[in-house]
């Protein structure tokens, strides 16, 4: 179950010649894969192309009609490695993955794939998420791209652009027999327009070709002698024809003023927020009519010498909106301008920051600097013009309300209580959440499934284990050999802790192999303490999260039992995010139906809470906050319950097993009653209603006796 269907939209796959698509980018780049005769794609989900993965799922039948095959690839280094098809045959075939993780985990494959190179187009689709609404480390594409002599695209951010990019690319690929990447960054993957459509191609030479009729050119392999001619072939022939085909088909964009005395080169990926930056500062209009050259670099590699000189001539100074560290185009450009003894000034990082994301205001800043510099602004006009800063409160990401991973924190919390704290080596995933308040556990992360190998250093006999964490979309990534097997091997005395909550939860809520639902295309419901037990884990335990007495007592026996070898809890709860999304549908239509339906949530009596707050301390759900204490004589807040709450359970199991008060009950919220309902209702309220008479009688009885009435 993925964080968004698809199923009405890919109709819009089928748009033929001379239609108008309107729609979501990630969308529009299915849209033209199709077009482009396409034979394979394969990828694997995480932001920001989680959705085109969910797109291509959805898509699948019409993929199907049109013979392309595609594959959920089990990580990136699998969808990188399907590449190797179009080394031999003239096959297309596009991956995609997020960003420098995604690329750090395919490197292998893509380094051997780039220097055998291809035949038939080879597109690499990259999520890029530098900056503030990253989850990674700030690093950048560009840095493989170059390494590895990969062709870097990064499109101006509207369909038409992006679409062109895609068809463009494969036959960038296939004149110059090398991989190309396409770089779309988060605002590109969800920017919502319109594009003239194409009609959908079946590749003219089909997967089922290149099976029957095998073909083995051993100079596309990486091994000695090939390999030497590899960088030959890479500097002699590919990178020229590579150039002249960014020339040809003008590929790089002139826009703005014709001429002018300075000018702006970007990255096509920020050429709207540029405009709008020029826009606030009177130099553009919102379409793009700017009264300065500007030079889009839709390809940022590799760098075209002889338009970046043409551009620079008759300028005597030119800004770089280059986003990210290090700065590779600017070193480039600067090279090049020495080199051809061209005296342009070039400005980049030394007027726009070289940290963070390029923002429409960050750009803004940097080019008001160049502008004045240049004599361009007027003074009084701008410095009349006042911006307030707004503020940001900060929001730390959190677990869901109802996360069937927030009452394993909270059992290593009250073991930690038992034998003192432990270290604890955390992964990749929604449970790297614990890292920040209430919870404040783990000390390092190493990268997606890799929580137990992270902790592989301390195969050391020792007073205490330590405890990694992984999840169960990073098991099946990684996990499962470079953690599991390692620890296997090496005879580890350490435990780890799976989560196993029925997909992979961080990346959108996609099925696994572990997954518990049946899936029509897919195999499912291959459970994971047999998979552990496979490659030979003999202490394997299975515990229900929720169940946070017998998640405690699992976790202590686990660090202090005195059987050796490694240790494995596998910790089920299905993600709480989809199961809502599955449940509260079908509840909303049962009401709407008239059925009678419960649903469970949790609640605090005020009179009884006491205002200590470990129940929130302890679980951080985000459903439980604090009301005003009703007693007049206490000061403290109490907590309370909000109608956000799901009914999981765990603040009421948090309170139990922690013994810290008996406040919590569960309440069953009854819709479309029947008789008998009604009748207990009835019922229950009398008796209530007496007994709580007969508190206040003897509340008042016992004030009148101090003289307080």
């Amino acid at each position: 179950m993925a964080e968004r269907s698809f199923k009405q939209e890919v109709e819009k796959l089928r748009l033929a010649d001379g239609d108008e698509f309107r729609g979501e980018g990630i969308l529009a780049v299915t849209k033209a894969l199709l077009q482009a005769g396409v034979s394979y794609v394969g990828g694997y989900q995480g932001s920001p192309v989680s959705h085109l993965m969910d797109v291509l799922a959805d898509a699948e039948d019409i993929m199907n009609e049109l013979n392309v095959h595609f594959e959920t690839s089990a990580s990136e280094a699998t969808a990188a490695a399907m590449l190797a098809a179009s080394v031999n045959y003239p096959l297309r075939g596009a991956v995609t993955w997020k960003s420098t993780v995604g690329t750090n985990v395919a490197s292998d494959a893509l380094a051997n794939v780039s220097s055998g190179g291809v035949t038939g187009g080879a597109l690499v689709i990259i999520g890029e998420d530098y900056g503030e609404g990253s989850s990674i480390m700030q690093e950048r594409s560009h840095a493989f791209a170059m390494k590895s002599q990969i062709w870097l695209l990064d499109p101006r951010p509207n369909l038409t652009s992006i679409v062109n990019a895609v068809e463009t690319g494969f036959e960038l690929s296939e004149a110059s027999n090398t991989p190309v990447m396409l770089e779309l960054r988060i605002r590109a993957c969800h920017v919502y327009g319109r594009f003239t459509t194409k009609d959908n191609k079946r590749p003219e030479f089909t997967l089922q070709d290149a099976m029957e009729n095998p073909n083995r050119d051993t100079s596309r392999i990486v091994l000695p002698p090939a390999n030497y001619l590899h960088e030959h072939e890479k500097l002699k022939e590919r990178w020229p024809a590579a150039i002249e085909f960014i020339k040809s088909r003008k590929l790089n964009e002139f826009l703005g003023a014709e001429t002018g005395e300075i000018g702006i080169i970007v990255q096509g990926g920020l050429y709207n927020s540029l405009i709008r930056a020029m826009e606030l500062l009177g130099l553009s209009d919102a379409f793009g009519d700017a009264s300065i050259p500007i030079y889009v670099m839709n390809v940022t590699y590799p760098v075209v010498d002889t338009e970046i000189l043409e551009f620079m001539k008759d300028k005597k100074a030119v800004l770089l909106v280059e986003e990210g560290h290090p700065n590779y185009i600017e070193q480039e450009l600067n090279t090049i301008l020495r080199q051809a003894g061209c005296e342009t000034i070039l400005n980049g990082k030394d007027l726009i920051t070289d940290i963070g994301e390029y923002t429409s205001d960050v750009i803004k800043k940097g080019v008001e600097k160049f502008a004045r510099a240049n004599g361009l602004l007027g003074n009084s006009r701008f410095e009349t013009a006042k911006f307030t800063p707004i503020d940001v409160p900060m929001r730390p990401a959190g677990f869901c309300t109802g996360c069937p991973e927030r009452p394993m924190f909270t059992a290593i919390q009250l073991v930690e209580q038992d034998i003192g704290p432990f270290h604890v080596s955390a992964d990749i995933g929604c449970h790297l959440f614990s890292i920040l308040p209430p919870f404040n556990i783990g000390n390092t992360t190493m990268g997606y499934g890799l929580g137990w190998a992270g902790a592989s250093a301390f195969n050391k006999n020792a007073q205490k284990r330590t405890l990694s964490i992984m999840g169960d979309g990073g098991f099946w990534h990684n996990g499962l050999t470079s953690g599991v097997g390692n620890a296997v091997f090496n005879q580890t005395d350490n435990v780890l802790m799976i989560v196993d909550n029925n997909y992979s939860a961080a990346t959108g809520g996609q099925d696994l192999l572990s997954s518990k639902g049946e899936h029509e295309k897919r195999s499912t419901q291959h459970d994971i303490a047999e998979a552990v037990r496979g490659v030979g884990i003999n202490w394997v335990k299975t515990v229900r999260t929720y169940d946070l007495v017998e998640m405690h007592r699992t976790l202590l026996d686990a660090m202090t039992t005195k059987v050796r070898g490694p240790k494995v809890i596998v910790a089920q709860g299905e993600c709480q995010l989809n199961r809502q999304r599955r449940v509260k549908p079908k509840f909303k239509r049962d009401v709407k139906a008239g059925k009678r339906v419960e649903r469970d949530r949790f609640y605090v009596d005020s009179d009884t809470c006491t205002g200590d707050h470990s129940c929130i301390r302890m679980s951080g759900c985000p459903s439980l906050t604090l009301k005003e204490n009703p007693d007049p004589l206490k000061s403290d807040p109490v907590a309370y319950v909000d109608n956000s709450c799901v009914g999981c359970g765990h603040c009421g199991e948090v309170a139990h097993a922690a013994v810290l008060c008996p406040s919590f009950s569960k309440v069953s919220l009854v819709y479309n009653p029947n008789l008998w309902d009604r009748i207990k209702d009835t019922m229950r309220g009398a008796v209530i209603g007496w007994m709580q008479s007969r508190a206040e009688r003897k509340r008042r009885n016992r004030l009148q006796k101090a003289g307080l009435l």
